[in-house]
């Protein structure tokens, strides 16, 4: 921590090394946007469960938006205004609610193509196209952190090297794609590293499931299959945007975040 008592953030130009019970961040003093995924917003307002994980992940996602909503700047777009829309009208009515203090990133024209790039190099499948568009709002805007817990194909550890050679290779920083646990856990482990202890996974990523992300899954799949290309999903997303801004939400659009070598600037960085 710094002399004024501030929090020493963790850097934008973050080096992550993400396995099972392993999460490696290098920090500076800059403070970091985190892109804030449907399934967190889910997981915050979905109601009490008698399954053990989903309760763990509703306290775990509860705590991270209440006490470390002023140590990040939680920004999120129109990909997950979209999805959180969708469904339970009631449920989708909390969703948004919750996210409507937040900066929403517009979906630029590049994040288009680097959202085909990720669907054409298999990081991501076809059939979550959606999911692509996370990722690549967030790199193209320069974002530090993706916040998900879909592990089905956002935290899918296999993917992610590819995922980041994929948006080095279009000129982009690959956003550091984590739980909200393993998040706060990097504050915990930077502030008193002696109280961090790596722990493995207690549920297998590749098959559980539950409510939230069963609901949240289907409605991916039903955008998938209202749009043929990843342009067409964008100017929609960029269409939907005129109504959300005219009803007040806060938008971010600038430039795209590119830089000539990612990898490059990244290790001048350290």
């Amino acid at each position: 921590m710094h002399e004024s008592g501030e929090v020493e953030f963790i850097t934008v130009r973050a080096l992550c090394c993400c396995k099972k019970g392993s999460f490696v961040i290098h920090y500076n003093e800059e403070e970091p946007q985190v892109y804030i995924e449907t399934t967190v917003a889910s997981h915050l307002v979905a109601r009490p469960t008698r399954d053990a994980k989903m309760a763990a992940w509703q306290r775990e996602t509860r705590r991270f938006w209440h006490d470390y909503a002023n140590r990040f700047e939680f920004v999120t777009s129109d990909v997950v205004l979209n999805e959180a829309g969708r469904g339970d009208a009631a449920a989708a009515n909390l969703r948004l609610a919750a996210l409507a203090e937040l900066t929403v990133l517009e979906a630029l024209p590049k994040a288009d193509e680097l959202c085909y790039n990720l669907l054409d190099a298999g990081a991501i499948p076809r059939s979550s196209h959606p999911d692509a568009e996370h990722i690549a709002i967030a790199a193209v805007h320069g974002v530090a952190y993706l916040a998900t817990w879909n592990y089905k194909h956002l935290l899918n550890v296999d993917k992610q090297q590819l995922i980041n050679e994929v948006c080095e290779a279009a000129g982009f920083r690959p956003v550091v794609i984590c739980t909200p646990s393993e998040l706060m856990e990097a504050f915990v482990m930077k502030e008193t590293p002696e109280k961090h202890t790596e722990t493995e996974l207690d549920f297998d990523p590749a098959t559980y499931t539950n409510p939230v992300l069963e609901e949240c899954y289907r409605i991916k799949r039903e955008i998938n299959a209202e749009f043929k290309t990843t342009r067409e999903y964008g100017d929609y997303l960029r269409a939907q945007s005129a109504k959300w801004k005219k009803l007040g939400w806060k938008y971010r659009s600038g430039p795209p975040r590119r830089v000539d070598n990612p990898r490059e600037e990244e290790e001048t960085e350290q």
